[in-house]
């Protein structure tokens, strides 16, 4: 089969499409044929070798969308079935999604009907679902108003999709690029504003924030809430792990409050209630840009770049 192996840390350069062994079956596990990968910027942090635990060659790819091939749980996983899987260390601990097969343990993949093409179920996994249970924690109320910290990111304009067929709010994005305001508005936001420097503009308060930039503006993130507010820490798009020297008392504000959400933590039940609003509500998920398999290190390329915006999905 054909896969994109990384046999060291580095550059996009080390992205190489070459022919490996197809996986074979092993008890409790699944082959899948991969018809579509989003591309995430967790993938691009173990590319470099900010991941420790991964041991390279590695194929990367944290979440995929195809077929059953061939299985060892025929009742759950029928041949044919359109499965979704995304998370619980694949691409990290074993081969991921950057190949035409994967093998995949059995709890790790979930069923679906669907009517979305490949492309655009596959900008939905990872993405929408991180969103989706981010606003959930966010308890999200009629005539609020939402900060996304990081909006042009794919969770960022999944959320502003998600934010409105939830509740009745007013979305704000933030970028670090005023440039990409038309398509941030074009993209479900309501209000854009500069995130300069790490610094949210002096005075703006908000009922609830996303936090997508991470541990490295948390604590200012959390200077900007109004009163009963909360922020989400969900994203490491500042590509800083922890909280350094953070005191609640003096950082938290008096009757606000500070939470997080993990996509790792997978629910069947949220997964399919995700995946009904975005049907019934006629959700645009459309990724902003496809690229064939064989491009892996253009895809790279663009999701590391200046100009990138929302979500990148990559095809067999």
């Amino acid at each position: 089969m054909k896969a994109i192996v990384v046999s060291h840390p580095g550059g996009p350069e080390v992205l190489t499409y070459t022919d490996v062994p197809k996986p074979s079956v092993k008890s409790g596990w699944t082959l899948i044929a991969v018809r579509a990968r989003g591309v995430n910027h967790s993938e691009i942090f173990t590319r470099d070798g900010e991941s420790p635990s991964v041991k390279f060659p590695r194929i990367l790819g944290i979440e995929a969308v195809g077929e059953v091939v061939t299985t060892t749980d025929a009742k759950r996983l029928p041949v044919g079935q359109v499965v979704v899987t995304f998370m619980g260390e694949m691409g990290r601990a074993y081969d991921g999604s950057y190949a035409e097969f994967a093998l995949i343990p059995n709890e790790q993949l979930f069923p679906i009907t669907t009517t979305l093409s490949w492309q655009d179920l596959a900008a939905v996994p990872e993405t929408y679902y991180t969103a989706y249970g981010a606003l959930e924690g966010l308890r999200l109320n009629d005539g609020e108003t939402l900060m996304v910290r990081g909006g042009t990111s794919g969770v960022g304009v999944a959320a502003a999709k998600l934010a409105h067929a939830m509740a009745d709010v007013t979305v704000t994005g933030s970028t670090r690029n005023l440039n990409k305001r038309d398509q941030l508005l074009a993209a479900g936001f309501d209000e854009v504003v500069l995130d300069r420097d790490g610094q949210l503009p002096p005075g703006s308060r908000y009922d609830k924030i996303l936090e997508l930039i991470g541990a490295a503006t948390v604590p200012e993130s959390l200077q900007h809430l109004n009163p009963g507010g909360i922020v989400s820490a969900t994203g490491e798009l500042g590509g800083q792990w922890g909280l350094n020297e953070f005191e609640p008392v003096a950082k938290i504000p008096s009757n606000t409050y500070l939470t997080a959400f993990s996509s790792g933590d997978i629910s069947e039940q949220r997964l399919r209630a995700m995946l009904r609003l975005i049907e019934t509500r006629h959700l645009d998920v459309r990724p902003v840009k496809v690229f064939p398999l064989r491009e892996m290190r253009a895809a790279h390329e663009y999701l590391e770049s200046q100009h990138s915006f929302g979500k990148v999905v990559v095809v067999s």
